[in-house]
Parts: structure tokens; C-alpha cells; sequence
């Protein structure tokens, strides 16, 4: 048996014609690392940035490839993010 935990990984889908993120409320278990995968589509529009403002985050999606984001799970947290625009929204949380 391993002493490591193993990664919390989640993908969401990145597209603004089908209306923003998929899925776009997303749980993590407390205590094990996180992350989210952000996978881009072809028609990105202004969801071509994605930003955690209570995190400091702001990182572009090219298109092309999938940016992965690290989520905090040391304590109980409800982390919103949204495109650079702020017109798309979603949310991770950690209980």
C-alpha cells in the first residue's frame, strides 16, 4: 500500500457556444491534492482566459492544449472562477 495519496483530477470542457464550462460545479474531498483540467475547444471566444480571482489565478487557453489548474484542499473552500470577461462562471468545492 502506497503512502501517497492519489491526485484528485477533474477535466472541464471549455466552450462558449455550448454556454461555458462542463461540468460547471466541481467537488473535491478535503486533504488530497486537486486539480482541474481545463480542456479548449475550437470557438473559445472570450473563455479563451480562465481566472480564480480568490486564488490569484488568470492563465490563458490557446486552444490547444488543456491548462491545469491546482486546487487548495487544506481546509473547507468555495473557489469560483470565470472567464476573462466574467460573463462565464463556475465553482469548485472543497468539503
Amino acid at each position: 500500500m502506497s503512502i501517497f495519496s492519489k491526485n484528485q483530477t477533474k477535466k472541464v470542457v471549455v466552450n462558449a457556444e455550448n454556454h461555458g464550462y462542463k461540468p460547471d460545479t466541481i467537488t473535491f474531498k478535503q486533504g488530497k491534492p486537486a486539480q482541474l483540467k481545463f480542456i479548449p475547444s475550437d470557438n473559445m471566444g472570450c473563455m479563451n482566459e480562465v481566472v480564480f480571482k480568490d486564488l490569484n489565478i488568470d492563465d490563458k487557453l490557446d486552444g490547444k492544449k488543456e491548462v491545469i489548474v491546482n486546487i487548495p484542499t487544506d481546509k473547507p473552500a468555495t473557489y469560483n472562477w470565470s472567464c476573462g470577461m466574467d460573463m462565464f462562471h463556475g465553482k469548485v468545492v472543497v468539503k
